[in-house]
């Protein structure tokens, strides 16, 4: 069952033949953890969600409070019979039909669904993981590149490119070839003490796993994060190499061509993840 704008329907139904986010790419989603009870970050997920909105001038409704939000999502787990469980939860924007390129209608709609996961915390997937720079198509450096929009064309080809390749993932480079992020969230860089990450202007998602991560490691004293751009180059010289998303948490990167990587940094800040979850 899926929550549109606080009605249940069937997941299985067309909805909308004319949804803007289908024709244009006119839509904006989240995607949200539950776990033991709880939303996680769930005053991070509200407001990248309401900027995303200003950015992509959508009219927001004065009953889209963060309270709101959260009730919304803990029908729809309820609905669907997930309180118990750890939850992948996506939430969809998009402006209704109306107009060409140009919309005609100012209100919005929400789309809610809910499905289950298998771990309530992060948990460190150690086994071989090997990725590639995926070159067919580039990203854009710029504020519409750090959206979750759903034109992911390059982000489903890359994964079709992965999975024909043997590649466990792939990562992408802007215009300016330079590493911007994974298929499916941000890339850390670790040498020795210093972590680096791509900066937003890059085009890079802007990630809530991410930002969790920067702001840990402000609190760090042994390693120093620097958010800038990622040469291709940088990365075989690299001691460690890891990925971050909401529903993952981190996954490292253990080999990129001929070399493999160490997992230190990646098991030091999955538990930091972890004890934060638990005393939140």
């Amino acid at each position: 069952m899926i929550n549109i704008n606080g009605n249940f329907s069937d997941n299985n139904r067309v909805l909308i033949p004319e949804n803007r986010g289908y024709s244009y790419g006119d839509a904006l989603f989240e995607t949200i953890k539950f776990s033991h009870g709880k939303i996680l970050f769930l005053e991070d997920h509200y407001f990248r969600l309401m900027a995303s909105m200003r950015i992509m001038r959508m009219e927001i409704p004065m009953s889209f409070t963060m309270e709101f939000i959260e009730a919304e999502i803990l029908k729809t787990i309820d609905k669907n019979n997930l309180t118990k469980a750890s939850v992948r939860v996506k939430m969809q924007i998009h402006r209704n039909s109306g107009g060409l390129y140009l919309p005609t209608n100012k209100d919005v709609t929400f789309i809610i669904s809910v499905n289950a996961l298998d771990n309530d915390f992060y948990l460190l997937e150690d086994e071989s993981y090997e990725v590639d720079l995926f070159k067919d198509f580039y990203v854009a450096p710029g504020l519409l590149s750090t959206l979750k929009t759903n034109n992911k064309a390059i982000n489903v080809v890359g994964s079709i490119f992965a999975k024909e390749n043997d590649l466990d993932n792939c990562l992408l480079l802007n215009t300016n070839k330079n590493v911007v992020e994974a298929l499916n969230g941000n890339v850390f860089l670790v040498k020795g003490s210093v972590i680096k990450t791509p900066p937003l202007l890059d085009g890079c998602l802007k990630g809530i796993m991410r930002q969790q991560i920067i702001n840990i490691l402000e609190l760090l004293p042994d390693y120093s994060l620097v958010e800038d751009s990622i040469s291709p180059f940088e990365l075989q010289k690299a001691d460690e190499l890891f990925i971050t998303n909401i529903i993952q948490g981190i996954q490292p990167i253990k080999k990129y061509r001929k070399k493999t990587f160490k997992t230190e940094v990646s098991k030091l800040l999955l538990q930091k993840i972890n004890v934060k979850i638990r005393l939140s």
